[in-house]
């Protein structure tokens, strides 16, 4: 009885997390230049133009002159050169575009045939609909809740710790799967990072494996050993409780369950506390997309596709010779959030 409990309140969360755990994603801040000229150089006065329209003379020479000169002035130098610079920055920052690559490995142009695509791997749609609303509502009557109220009391050093600890918890299933998928390097390195972690980092409560030895984390579950033994693609299901899933990965959770480490913790209550700490703090981890969710046209499209995307780009991220670290995002997506106090001015 305390196992369906616990599986029913590990549901709670997947129902929610819409795509694989990852880190919130910042756009970049968009480049603006403002460029001031003067009304006089825009204006060029002309006489009025005669009432008989049939008959107009043609423009004036000292017309014609002044606008090429207007055209070859300085300021006309500027404004080109201001505009070329507005071009040169804004093909160079980071776009929208770019994080939807780099978190799901592929252009977001291509969104619309993505889309498509990942409608016909939804046939039970009307059934997923109806487990999706069920889901969402014991979110929000449930989880949700607990969520904020655990970053409303606890700081985030010691929310970070406890998500350090439960990462460093989930090492050893990830080395069972990267053996099974025939990745040695990744697997000896996942297992040094949670020895590293577990005993240098108190437990898992920090990571120096990461921020000392500069090892990657490498992120693996049953379902993805299955696509890499051949089973690429399946059909999307959303169960209640347990959330997206397909049904190759409905199938691997079977296999997570035996190789999950808490599941031998035999003190019922320890397990239970344990697993239900784990839930709500990667709840937490999620309370940022919940406006984007709230928002979207239809929610339930949006989460069966960003959850599709992100599971698709790691199975080819398994299948890639040059894997370093899957779970991984660019630099600039890993800032801090940018100052947004406005600069002082020097004084003359």
């Amino acid at each position: 009885m305390n196992r369906l409990l616990t599986g029913a309140a590990l549901g709670v969360l997947l129902a929610t997390a819409g795509c694989a755990s990852q880190s919130p994603v910042r756009d970049a801040p968009a480049a603006t230049v403002e460029i001031a000229t003067p009304a006089s150089d825009a204006t060029v006065a002309v006489d009025a133009a005669p009432a008989d329209a049939a008959t107009l003379p043609a423009a004036p020479a000292d017309v014609a002159t002044a606008t090429a000169d207007a055209a070859a002035s300085p300021d006309a130098n500027v404004n080109a050169g201001a505009a070329a610079t507005v071009d040169a920055d804004s093909s160079a920052a980071p776009t929208g575009d770019d994080d939807f690559a780099a978190i799901y490995g592929t252009d977001a142009t291509a969104g619309a045939d993505s889309a498509d695509g990942f409608a016909a791997l939804d046939p039970w749609e009307p059934m997923n609909r109806r487990v999706h609303a069920f889901n969402t509502a014991i979110d929000h009557g449930f989880m949700r809740p607990l969520a904020r109220a655990y970053v409303k009391v606890l700081p985030g050093p010691v929310r970070t710790g406890v998500s350090n600890f439960f990462d460093n918890l989930a090492a050893p299933l990830a080395f069972g799967n990267l053996l099974l998928q025939g990745r040695p390097r990744e697997s000896v390195e996942t297992l040094g990072r949670f020895l590293v972690n577990t005993v240098v980092g108190l437990g898992g409560l920090f990571d120096p494996a990461t921020k000392a030895l500069k090892m990657h984390r490498h992120g693996a579950d049953f379902g993805r050993t299955l696509a890499r033994w051949g089973w690429h693609e399946s059909r999307y299901l959303e169960l209640p409780f347990l959330g997206p899933r397909t049904v190759r990965d409905a199938v691997g959770a079977v296999g997570d369950i035996s190789m999950a480490p808490m599941t031998y913790v035999e003190h019922d209550r320890t397990r239970l506390s344990l697993e239900a700490l784990w839930l709500i703090d990667v709840r937490s981890g999620l309370l940022s997309l919940d406006d984007l969710r709230e928002t979207a046209p239809d929610e339930y499209v949006l989460t069966r596709d960003a959850w599709l995307a992100r599971r698709r780009y790691l199975v080819g991220a398994d299948r890639s010779a040059r894997d370093e670290g899957n779970e991984a995002l660019p630099a600039y997506l890993l800032e801090d959030e940018p100052d947004t106090k406005p600069e002082t001015q020097p004084q003359p």
